[in-house]
């Protein structure tokens, strides 16, 4: 009796067009996968190898340190205090822009009329250089000649020195990067809230949710979790990212009291030469920029249904 065998499919080699096809593929992608290489991860590699490394800037030699910087960084208090204003900085300027950005969504999609131009007006702070913004931001907070003191005399309250006084120099700046930040998140919420299907909330209308918060909380809310996950991580990465504000307004000062992480790279690469040291910084900024939004990613996907 003659043994019959059957070919299995999963066995089964790839024929000549199945082959043709995957290297037409490996051929589209390798420009962009080569491009990547070249402007995202050798950047990131030439850093972490700097970090363990001497190097000033200009220099023709180096020597390899091993983790000195790093161990340099925690006896820096410099760099501790830096660290600990970006987390200040950070943790005002994002839940603000946040929170006000989804309370002016909400209102301006309630608006029949002039609601694109509302859209444009509060949109055009994400437009505008903000170099340019930090002169009228520097007038309006003068502490002798600015509109905001004139108003607090008005009130009957004393003069608040917004960019010069050690105690509230990072609040403000905080708050002038929520106000940059806000539209922004508001057309980003916008987007999300013209996303819920029409359909949800007349099945809640007959459910008895109509209109405010028990609505916004069952409905609304929920719809809005993966647009509001986007906005938190990407807005996050951004405060993060503190430093136009301060160039321009404070210059770390005074007293250092606005020293952010990327402010304090950008002093030991730039103005010390230090690039090794710098590097090492960098790698912790990384690293700080990764952990919080893995962190937002893991917590908020328990809990947001796509």
């Amino acid at each position: 009796m003659t043994a019959i065998t059957i070919p299995i499919a999963g066995r089964r080699r790839p024929g000549n067009a199945a082959r043709r096809s995957a290297s037409a593929g490996w051929a589209f992608a390798f420009p962009a996968a080569l491009l990547l290489a070249t402007l995202m991860v050798a950047p990131l590699l030439v850093v972490f190898g700097l970090s363990f490394t001497n190097y000033s800037l200009g220099a023709t030699d180096w020597t390899f340190t091993g983790f000195a910087n790093y161990q340099d960084m925690l006896q820096d208090d410099r760099a501790l205090k830096a660290i600990g204003h970006t987390a200040v900085y950070v943790a005002i300027a994002m839940p603000l822009s946040v929170v006000v950005g989804l309370i002016l969504a909400l209102l301006i999609q309630r608006r029949q009329k002039f609601r694109h131009a509302y859209e444009v007006i509060f949109f055009l702070p994400a437009t505008s250089t903000f170099i340019a913004m930090a002169i009228v931001w520097q007038f309006l907070l003068h502490g002798r000649i600015g509109p905001v003191n004139e108003w607090l005399v008005a009130l009957g309250l004393s003069r608040v020195d917004f960019l010069t006084d050690p105690s509230i120099a990072l609040v403000t700046l905080s708050c002038i990067s929520a106000w940059q930040l806000i539209g922004q998140t508001t057309v980003l919420f916008l987007a999300g809230l013209a996303s819920i299907p029409q359909d949800i909330y007349d099945a809640a209308e007959l459910d008895g949710m109509d209109y405010g918060w028990d609505r916004f909380l069952r409905v609304t809310f929920p719809m809005l979790a993966p647009t509001t996950l986007f906005i938190v991580v990407t807005t996050t990465i951004t405060t993060f990212q503190a430093f136009d504000s301060i160039a321009a307004l404070t210059k770390g000062g005074p007293a250092g009291s606005t020293e952010t992480l990327l402010y304090r790279i950008y002093l030991e690469a730039y103005q010390y030469t230090n690039m090794g040291y710098a590097s090492a910084l960098s790698v912790v900024f990384l690293a700080f920029i990764v952990l919080f939004s893995l962190v937002q990613i893991f917590l908020a996907d328990r809990r947001i249904h796509y």
